[in-house]
Order: C-alpha cells, then sequence, then structure tokens
C-alpha cells in the first residue's frame, strides 16, 4: 500500500518483458474458431463456446509460447492468433480482442458453469457480480479454470482490459490476502449475513423461540424432538449451490438450541468463507495464471489494483480518449465536425460508450494507463491508443 500504482505497474511491465518465453523467430500458435458453433446468440452445449474450442487446441501448446512481450505499437505481438472459419479478418489484433470479449460473456452465462453469480445480486446489491462456482470440480472443469488463468495472464500481457465482473473476494484470494468474514460475507451473500446476524444478536431464549418460528414459516426448521410443537433449526445450511449441507458430523439430527446457537452461526459464516475461498478451483485459476505471468508479482498488488491490471475500469473516461487520440492527413480537433463528434459522444451513456468502443476497436473496455504520458516515442502507445480520426477514403465532398 506504500508504493504508487504507476510504480507497480512499470516494475511489472519490466518483469513481464523481461520474463518472454517466445521469441521473433518462433511463429505464434494459432487456433482456429467456428462462429456458427455459437450462431444465434444461444450455445447449444458447452463444448461449443470459444473457451472450450480454444482450451482443446491450446492444451497441447506449451506455455512458454504463450509468454510474449507486452503489446505496444501498431501491430503487437499476441499470444497466439485466431482465425475463423469462413471468415476473413486483416490482421491479427481484431480477431484476438474479439474472442477475449466473446469468452468473457460466455465466462458470465448460464452456458458454463464455473462462475455464479453471487446470491447478493438477488436482492440488488453487487448486481451481476460473480464468484468462482464453490463445488468439487471434474478433470475437465480443472482444465477450464487452468485455461481461465492463462486467460488472465494472456490480458494482461496484450494490455486488454478483459469485460469480468468478478467480486472482490476473487481478487483477494488471488492475490493470497485473507477474506474478512464480515466485509466479504455481506458483499457475496447478505442474506446470509442477516441470517448470521440475528443469532448473533440474540438476547435471550424467547428471542431464539420466535426466530426458529420464522425460519420454520420459511420452511427451514422442524419440530423438535423433545417438543413436537416447538419448531427448531437442525445443524444444516444450503450450500451456495442449493444443496443442504451438514455443519458438522450428524448435522441434520443436532437441533440449534441456547447454549450452541453461537457455534451454530459460527458454523454457517465459515462455510461460506470456505466457499468463497475454493481453494481447489482458485489453486487451478493461479496455477494457469502462473505459467504466463509470475506470481511473486502478485505479492505488491492490492486485490483492487489487480482487477484493474486485468479488467481495467468498467466505465469509458471520455477526456481519457480525447488525450489519447490522433487527427490524420490535415484534420484538427477544432474542426467543427470533430467538435460535434466528441458532443455526440458525450450525450452517450456508459452502456453506449462501451457499444462505441467494441465498434472502434473491438473492445468493450479501454485500459487504465497508457505509457506514452511517460514521454515514451509513439510505439510506445498500446491499443486501443491512439484512437485515430481520418477522413474519408474517396472524392472529396461534404
Amino acid at each position: 500500500g506504500l508504493i504508487f500504482y504507476d510504480t507497480k505497474v512499470t516494475v511489472m511491465n519490466r518483469v513481464l518483458n523481461a520474463t518472454v518465453q517466445r521469441t521473433a523467430d518462433h511463429a505464434a500458435p494459432e487456433i482456429t474458431l467456428d462462429p456458427l458453433e455459437i450462431v444465434g446468440g444461444e450455445i447449444r452445449s458447452s463444448e461449443n463456446s470459444y473457451l472450450c474450442q480454444a482450451a482443446r487446441q491450446l492444451g497441447c501448446v506449451p506455455s512458454s509460447q504463450l509468454c510474449v512481450k507486452l503489446a505496444s505499437g501498431g501491430d503487437p505481438t499476441y499470444a497466439f492468433n485466431i482465425r475463423f472459419t469462413g471468415e476473413e479478418v486483416h490482421g491479427t489484433s481484431g480477431s484476438f480482442r474479439h474472442f477475449l470479449w466473446q469468452v468473457c460473456k460466455e465466462l458470465q452465462s448460464s452456458s458454463l458453469s464455473l462462475l455464479l453469480l453471487c446470491p447478493s445480486s438477488a436482492v440488488n446489491k453487487n448486481k451481476g457480480k460473480y464468484i468462482l462456482t464453490p463445488s468439487p470440480i471434474t478433470y475437465a472443469e480443472e482444465q477450464l479454470l487452468h485455461f481461465f488463468g492463462q486467460l488472465l495472464g494472456i490480458a494482461i500481457r496484450a494490455d486488454v482490459p478483459l469485460p469480468l465482473d468478478l467480486l472482490p473476494s476473487f481478487w483477494k484470494t488471488l492475490v493470497g490476502e485473507p477474506l474478512d468474514p464480515d466485509v466479504d460475507l455481506q458483499e457475496a451473500d447478505i442474506l446470509t449475513y442477516n441470517y448470521v446476524k440475528k443469532f448473533e444478536n440474540i438476547s435471550d431464549e424467547t428471542e431464539l423461540e420466535a426466530l426458529c418460528a420464522e425460519i420454520a414459516s420459511q420452511h427451514l426448521a422442524t419440530e423438535s424432538p423433545d417438543c413436537p410443537n416447538k419448531p427448531c433449526c437442525k445443524f444444516t445450511y444450503l450450500s451456495l449451490t442449493g444443496e443442504e449441507v451438514e455443519l458438522c458430523p450428524r448435522g441434520r439430527h443436532i437441533p440449534v438450541g441456547w447454549e450452541n446457537k453461537d457455534v451454530y452461526a459460527a458454523a454457517i459464516r465459515s462455510l461460506r468463507m470456505r466457499e468463497l475461498q475454493t481453494p481447489e478451483c482458485m489453486t487451478a485459476v493461479r496455477a494457469g495464471l502462473g505459467s504466463i505471468i509470475p506470481l511473486q508479482l502478485l505479492t505488491t498488488l492490492t486485490p483492487l489494483e489487480m482487477e484493474l491490471r486485468t479488467c481495467g475500469l468498467p466505465y469509458i473516461n471520455l477526456e481519457f480518449l480525447k488525450a489519447h487520440t490522433m487527427y490524420q492527413v490535415g484534420l484538427m480537433e477544432t474542426d467543427q465536425h470533430i467538435e460535434f463528434f466528441w458532443s455526440a459522444l458525450e450525450m452517450f451513456t456508459q452502456e453506449e460508450l462501451c457499444k462505441f468502443i467494441k465498434f472502434a476497436c473491438n473492445q468493450e473496455r479501454i485500459p487504465f494507463t497508457c505509457p506514452c504520458k511517460d514521454g515514451g516515442p509513439d510505439t510506445a502507445h498500446v491499443p486501443p491508443y491512439p484512437m485515430k480520426i481520418a477522413p474519408p477514403d474517396g472524392a472529396a465532398g461534404t
């Protein structure tokens, strides 16, 4: 926390350029994707998704081949090239960015089960934010999570921000920072947080009975074995994926009473904390990330900085874009139609601006920083900078 973000990025960029493993005389690996597999926007089966198509083809490519120097200049080097069946694409940049954008859409959809919408979003808190799905993983899912980790590293080297909306708990676990049992639980699952708080704040047994009766009315409790008409809770709770879990051995047979209510609340809290950390899934993601960038770099970054470096900002800063725009062949910033252009963009909503950036350079987000501000030569620009505005081709006219 004592080092400026820009300083960390400079160090990080030097290390990334010093750990390049694919030299100029090596051709980039190439994968072929079939866009018809995902036609109509609905992926019929997860195996047809871009993520799975790419993971299958890159599974046999050594990760050293994907460690390239940081993207800069007009024609950057990317980890791999993409060919779309039946489509002609000029250059490598557009298809690569489009691929990353499409994969993020797939990850945050129902077609793949690697990410899970956080329960808080059901009650309009952290709407649209995701966490890793906390369940035992198959070998195939482990391979996909490993590839997901590689894509995070690949995006960092390519300086293409990924439009991923993940909860802070994901970034905390990724950089190895402990989770806060209060803050992170509230962010991810506010209903469980409130439920636990109710048990922690009960002051006498009648309140406990009233709470159990309230829970019983929501079909979460059963009748007490000693006293048939008295509702009680058992040592079970629903996991994030919706299964009933025993909070301790034989939990289904242990009623919650005045003596053990705090143990019950703590057990629910630790169940959620374990699910948010998802050690098996996170190990696979970190292994993938570590095959592309040195994991030691993460020790200097805060969770928020790691998110900024990987995903950029979820909104478009027009002033920043303006400062990185070049006017070609006699155009000037003061021309009337250029002024009209910027005032039109100023009227756009953030959603429309994202669509404009997607239209102009095939990605929804723009990087958080640009090396050119450090006084580097023009080649130090990172796409989509500088944005170029040129006069129309062809005959002069209005």
